[in-house]
């Protein structure tokens, strides 16, 4: 008997496992959590988007891994202190030669214009306001259409963030992502542990299951354990270049 929370996205059951989830969408080909990102990885035909989400100074959310504009723009700023308006006037710049790009960190409103309904969307909540429970209803209230149609997941290193966002609307699944806990018990329904610890718990993915959870390594560079993942059993492979993930798994890219 198949005991995973019923919170999981229903959408996803008759798919081929492991599912294809995009780490910042096709981050290795495209300037990470931006549009082209998304766009590449939905052409890979992957079942799940994992993006990075931070709240703005103007209660706006955006898609961005970093607290603050540094790494992806040239520019100094923290996202908590800088409106919408003003984080999307700084182009992104280019990983090839350093230049300004056409591209901006896109909200999640974008994100979720951009991402079909019928792939799960996968938020990381990078900002600590995300533990403010007025900060969750109205991370919930902007989600309220994905979270009907069971199609987003929230997910943290820290549990308190994404329980929070859960108390907001308990329909929404949760998950936690860890670099030393090899055992799959916390009170999630989707386990990201750090790829080593599968191999210090042997027992990992089968325990998860038998918990009603689903399990996805944190390893976004995953082609050479494709076969052990297999073998384990995991419910998705996280990518930073889904379409080779998607060639090495057998999978048809989507015309």
């Amino acid at each position: 008997m198949d005991r995973r929370s019923s919170r999981l996205p229903a959408a996803l059951a008759g798919r081929p496992r492991p599912y294809l989830m995009a780490h910042r969408g096709a981050s290795d080909l495209a300037p990470e959590n931006t549009r082209p990102a998304f766009e590449l990885a939905i052409a890979a035909g992957v079942d799940l988007i994992e993006t990075d989400l931070w709240m703005t100074a103007d209660r706006q959310f955006v898609c961005h891994h970093d607290a603050t504009l540094d790494r992806m723009t040239g520019t100094p700023g923290r996202i908590d202190c800088l409106t919408l308006a003003e984080i999307q006037s700084r182009p992104i710049r280019s990983q090839v030669d350093g230049r300004d790009s056409e591209e901006r960190i896109m909200s999640l409103d974008e994100a979720l214009a951009v991402v079909p309904p019928t792939v799960v969307l996968v938020l990381e909540l990078k900002d600590p306001r995300f533990a403010d429970p007025t900060v969750g209803r109205l991370l919930t209230e902007r989600l309220a259409e994905r979270i009907a149609e069971s199609m987003v997941i929230v997910i943290s290193f820290h549990l308190e963030r994404a329980l929070a966002v859960q108390a907001a609307d308990p329909r929404i699944p949760t998950g936690l992502i860890t670099l030393r806990d090899p055992r799959p018990t916390r009170p999630v329904d989707v386990l990201g542990p750090f790829w080593p610890l599968l191999a210090v718990n042997p027992f990992y993915v089968r325990w998860a299951h038998t918990l009603g959870k689903w399990v996805c390594p944190l390893d976004p560079s995953p082609h050479r354990r494709l076969g052990w993942y297999r073998r384990l059993g995991v419910d998705a492979i996280l990518t930073n270049d889904p379409a080779a993930t998607a060639r090495l798994l057998g999978r048809s890219l989507q015309s």
